[in-house]
């Protein structure tokens, strides 16, 4: 980072979101937090920086702190990250022992979950973000608890905490537009209906599942077969997956899906039957393997087997390998 970068360039990536300096509404309180008394959003749905972006803030929050906020909700063994988890990140990297935060009290669930998905979105475009943080972000706009007016209020406290002046701060395409229908979130996003259906599907899936999504592991159509077994099914599939060393594609999924859900049954979708086992020896009976049939040239047939019917032409090669072998022997 150029050390005469203009100052909001350089806090960009120390900041998800630009303080006025305003008190923020509806009980909050800004207090100096010990920062490893916030433990992180349950199932945080985004990706922490790394690389040079996670390098860049750290250097930036040495060289001013961290100029704004965190959010946090007051729980009974502490407090929980809203908003803020990179800075937190960045923060310990940096040295730091305590960071400041707004604090929220007797915030919902739901309402929680709305802090973690907007400031998300008001910092990076749709069109960025992975897979499962896709699938994140359209299951809490299609979710019917999120009710309007209840947003709205969340988004319009979260934007007072902005700088509107500070035209160099990328707002990542957000738009507030908020529908229940598939179709109409579909065009705020620029997805079909359906695809959006199947994007939601994916925040079914378990966090591991969600991983190879995006790390490219695993097919979309896969997964989204996965997501609709239950938990245990999903885990005893990737475990299942893991040790035969088979790739679950959307074919085997389909097959888990008819499947019961017990380790032998998923077992046998994903790798095929058990094999008999030996009595004996317990060893695997290895199903024997049916002799290929030897082909004859064009040349040979033409020559020798041009008008014999398969059983003699079968009984003659029989007798000429039998005299041959005895000659041999």
């Amino acid at each position: 980072m150029k050390a005469d970068a203009p100052k909001r360039r350089i806090f960009n990536d120390a900041v998800d979101l630009l303080s006025t300096g305003e008190q923020v509404p509806c009980g909050s309180g800004v207090d100096m937090l010990d920062i490893d008394s916030i433990k992180p959003f349950r199932h945080h749905p985004f990706h922490l920086y790394e690389g040079e972006r996670l390098n860049d803030m750290v250097e930036s929050i040495k060289e001013h702190g961290v100029l704004n906020p965190v959010i946090v909700r007051k729980m009974h063994y502490g407090y929980e990250m809203l908003s803020g988890h990179n800075r937190q990140n960045a923060a310990k990297l940096a040295g730091l022992k305590e960071i400041p935060a707004f604090v929220k009290v007797d915030l919902s669930d739901e309402d929680a979950y709305v802090y973690v998905i907007e400031t998300n979105l008001m910092q990076r475009s749709f069109t960025d973000l992975s897979i499962s943080e896709k699938a994140a972000v359209l299951a809490e706009r299609y979710d019917k608890v999120f009710y309007q007016r209840k947003r709205d209020e969340i988004v319009a406290e979260l934007k007072a905490l902005e700088t509107p002046t500070d035209a160099e701060t990328e707002k990542g395409g957000h738009d507030v537009h908020l529908s229940k229908n598939r179709d109409n979130l579909g065009d705020e996003y620029g997805l079909s209906g359906r695809h959006v259906a199947r994007l939601m599907r994916v925040n079914q899936c378990l966090p591991e599942i969600k991983e190879m999504l995006d790390q490219g592991k695993m097919q979309l159509t896969a997964a989204i077969q996965l997501s609709y077994l239950p938990e245990q099914g999903q885990r005893m599939a990737l475990e299942v997956s893991e040790k035969s060393g088979t790739n679950i594609t959307e074919k085997i999924a389909k097959e888990i899906r008819k499947a019961k859900m017990t380790e032998k049954d998923i077992r046998e979708a994903i790798a095929g039957p058990d094999p008999e086992i030996n009595k004996l020896t317990g060893e695997p009976i290895l199903p024997e393997e049916k002799p290929k049939p030897i082909k004859l040239s064009g040349d040979i047939r033409a020559k020798y087997f041009s008008d014999t019917p398969q059983k003699e032409m079968e009984d003659i090669i029989g007798k000429a390998l039998a005299a041959w072998f005895k000659k041999r022997r």
